[in-house]
């Protein structure tokens, strides 16, 4: 699972470079989170507009690195693609997390 990363001021902006979230590479992708997300800022901002398709290990290996966060951060995600829009609606994680349309708006709206 191949992720990117940076760091605009107060925020860190991962981005999932592959269009699958799945049982394939759920363990991947948690491990490359976790390395992407080690220390650094408190609010994280995961970039799904690539992503078009995620199924329930997807979902809980996002889950899964939200916890390991910790609770004084924050791992919102930005630019789902309509299935994956569905996805976290269907399965009611859009009362988890905090779902934005575009990464840009995410980030005008998480910025301090």
């Amino acid at each position: 699972m191949n992720l990117s990363s940076r760091t605009e001021d107060q925020l860190r902006v991962v981005s999932v470079n592959g269009d699958r979230i799945d049982a394939a590479v759920a363990i991947e992708f948690k491990d490359a989170m976790r390395a992407e997300t080690d220390g650094g800022p408190e609010t994280v901002i995961l970039d799904l507009s690539a992503v078009g398709f995620i199924d329930s290990s997807g979902l809980g290996a996002i889950v899964a690195s939200m916890k390991h966060m910790g609770q004084d951060r924050t791992l919102a995600l930005a630019g789902l693609t309509p299935p994956v829009d569905k996805v976290f609606r269907l399965t009611r994680m859009d009362t988890v997390f905090s779902l934005f349309a575009t990464l840009d708006g995410a980030i005008n709206e998480l910025q301090p």
